[in-house]
């Protein structure tokens, strides 16, 4: 067992080892399912058999000593060598194998549930969501509020809120699944989206924003103009470059393509059925909706509502709605 809990450990090495180095992508919640299961077999084999093998064997151990020492007491000896409690003691001590398997069981088994149904760290990788995020922030994720859904294979089970314009929300990329992304909800479905000339619009009417100056990019190390914008109850801060064109270059094809109509002044899309409509709020910097499309609902994984930690900058801590 010491040789298989060996090799389980070096293929996880190899795993991460792959992962940290983009050898691969890594899928973490199908990782740490596949943990769970592993040091859960292992937790009932010594709940079952490993444990009250060495009892017994600790028993048997302690008889035969009582045993000897009865025997000898006959014979007329009552000083007797050795001492069977440290023997005892050392079979009923778990080996390493088990330390690392069975007894992390508990530990593992609830950063699996609370990251699956409660709450899942992310960290910004991008600028996409300047000013509101940035790059190195790192945030809290509720996976509840809008709904409670299977880990691994991310079926919604439970219904809850629906995503609603304004949310800051982290789905899987509807282009490569194993990646996820942090947008915010622009459109809901049955919406008409605009963005023309860097004035959103919905449904014909235009989004309230306010101008606000300019704001320093640290991460492109350029001005940028910091306007306010609310969508619905939601008031958050965008960012435009005045040099940026208002048209998407390079629109890929995607499911509902043809519910988006594009010209030289931007993008104008109908948000179809169980679909959202999505863009970052660095808007002349942000790959989002405009570009790859919709947001299905079963690639929805959370609201973000909290930065709990950015080392670069601890007065970031807290709350960015």
């Amino acid at each position: 067992m010491g040789l298989l809990t060996g090799a389980l450990y070096a293929c996880l090495i190899v795993y991460l080892g792959g992962w940290y180095l983009d050898a691969w992508h890594g899928n973490f919640s199908l990782l740490l399912f596949l943990l769970t299961v592993v040091t859960l077999a292992f937790w009932l084999a010594e709940r079952l058999y490993f444990l009250p093998a060495r009892r017994r064997a600790a028993e048997a151990l302690q008889a035969q000593d009582a045993e000897r020492r009865a025997e000898l007491a006959r014979q007329g000896i009552e000083r007797v060598d050795g001492n069977v409690q440290e023997a005892r003691e050392k079979l009923l001590m778990q080996p390493w194998w088990l330390d690392w398997t069975a007894g992390l069981f508990p530990v593992i088994c609830i950063v699996f549930l609370l990251r699956s149904f409660l709450f899942e760290p992310f960290k910004i990788p991008s600028g996409s969501m300047v000013p509101t995020l940035l790059v190195g922030d790192l945030i809290l994720v509720n996976k509840y509020h809008y709904g409670v859904r299977l880990p691994v294979i991310n079926k919604k089970i439970i219904d809850n809120h629906v995503p609603q314009r304004g949310d800051v929300m982290v789905f899987r990329y509807p282009k490569d699944t194993r990646v996820d992304y942090i947008k915010r909800v622009v459109g809901v479905p049955g919406d008409e989206v605009a963005y023309l000339n860097k004035r959103l619009t919905i449904n014909g009417q235009p989004v309230p924003t306010q101008p606000l100056g300019e704001f320093y990019n640290e991460d492109r190390r350029r001005y940028a103009q910091l306007f306010s914008e609310k969508l619905g109850t939601m008031e958050h801060r965008i960012l435009n470059y005045k040099d940026a064109p208002p048209f998407v270059i390079a629109a890929d094809d995607f499911p509902h393509s043809d519910n988006c109509r594009y010209s030289a002044e931007g993008v104008t899309c109908k948000v179809p059925a169980g679909h959202y409509f999505t863009m970052g709020d660095n808007r002349d910097d942000s790959q989002d909706s405009r570009f790859w499309g919709f947001v299905p609902d079963e690639n929805i994984v959370g609201k973000a509502f909290l930065i709990w930690m950015n080392l670069g900058n601890l007065g970031r801590i807290g709350s960015f709605q």
